[in-house]
């Protein structure tokens, strides 16, 4: 099983799919259940695919894993590595790597799913494995619930997911209540004038009112928020002009946003209103930033008593 599930991961790195493209990922992960003798259906809100053991009487678990990769080039030089491409949202054309893990979550479920169809005579109940395409945009939970993942298939009892993370191989931690952060993309175009770099004076440069507000940004952290608080404020991506020697008349960045207390989010959602806005009033900008929410993910708070539960049972496994 060890080696059939390493060759299937390997298989899953070298083919990463961008969110809402993961036709690939969801037939195999789909092929395996049906290997295993679940009821499969695939295409739930997208790429979405549902798997159903029933087992005899007993309470309805929801195993979950998410399936998109990244647009990330991937330098690792593994054996493995892959050098897919991809088109984005614009598109344009990306490298595509599975560089948060998917591929992990994915082969894991699949392994889970071998093992308890294996010893199905130790466990009843319903078990429901859910593949979910979409989750690095935040829109693929929603669409399975859109497209009637709770109506068309039983109820989960609990839901349980999982993430790897850059600690010890073979650890496993469980938090109750708050686990991970909430996060919020926005992006902002900030509006200039146009014009020939020869002539600066006679134009509005939006590049140099993105560089003052990435500045100002960090201020946000650093001085609005108490140091028993926690925020992150990243400026993931700028974009602006075509040629060393014009210059522009927008300017655009890709703004991410993490918080685990709803006031310190929006205080600083709100800061970065009031900085990018005030930015281009200093520039003496032709019209106000452009302000775009473009995601929102929601606080993760695991339920108390059942990861508690979880957690004593994981414990007493060792």
């Amino acid at each position: 099983m060890r080696d059939e599930l390493a060759q299937f991961y390997v298989d899953l790195h070298r083919h990463p799919e961008l969110s809402g493209q993961e036709l690939r990922t969801s037939e195999k992960a789909a092929e395996q259940l049906r290997r295993y003798g679940f009821d499969v259906t695939t295409g739930i809100g997208g790429h979405g695919v549902v798997g159903i053991l029933r087992n005899g009487a007993g309470p309805t678990v929801l195993l979950r894993a998410d399936t998109d990769a990244l647009p990330v080039l991937e330098e690792t030089g593994l054996p493995y590595a892959s050098d897919a491409v991809g088109i984005d949202e614009s598109g344009h054309e990306v490298p595509v790597m599975h560089a948060c893990g998917h591929d992990v979550h994915v082969t894991c479920l699949v392994g889970a799913a071998q093992v308890l169809t294996e010893q199905r005579v130790e466990w009843s109940g319903t078990l429901l494995v859910v593949f979910q395409p979409s989750e690095e945009t935040g829109t693929g939970a929603q669409s399975m619930l859109d497209d009637g993942l709770f109506e068309r298939f039983p109820r989960p009892t609990v839901v349980l997911g999982q993430h790897v993370v850059p600690r010890p191989a073979g650890t496993i931690a469980v938090k109750p209540g708050v686990l991970m952060a909430a996060a919020d993309s926005l992006r902002i175009t900030m509006h200039g004038r146009g014009g020939h770099g020869s002539q600066p004076e006679s134009t509005v440069d939006p590049i140099l009112m993105a560089a003052t507000t990435i500045v100002r940004l960090q201020g946000i952290v650093a001085r609005e928020i108490a140091p028993a608080e926690s925020a992150v404020v990243t400026v993931g991506a700028v974009h602006g002009g075509t040629k060393e020697n014009v210059i522009p008349g927008d300017a655009t960045l890709s703004i991410n946003v993490r918080t685990f207390d709803d006031g310190v989010r929006e205080h600083v959602l709100s800061s970065i209103t009031r900085i990018a806005r005030a930015e281009a009033t200093a520039s003496g900008a032709p019209a106000p930033p452009t302000i775009a929410n473009t995601g929102n993910f929601p606080l993760t708070v695991n339920d108390a008593e059942r990861a508690s539960r979880h957690w004593s049972w994981l414990h007493s496994v060792g």
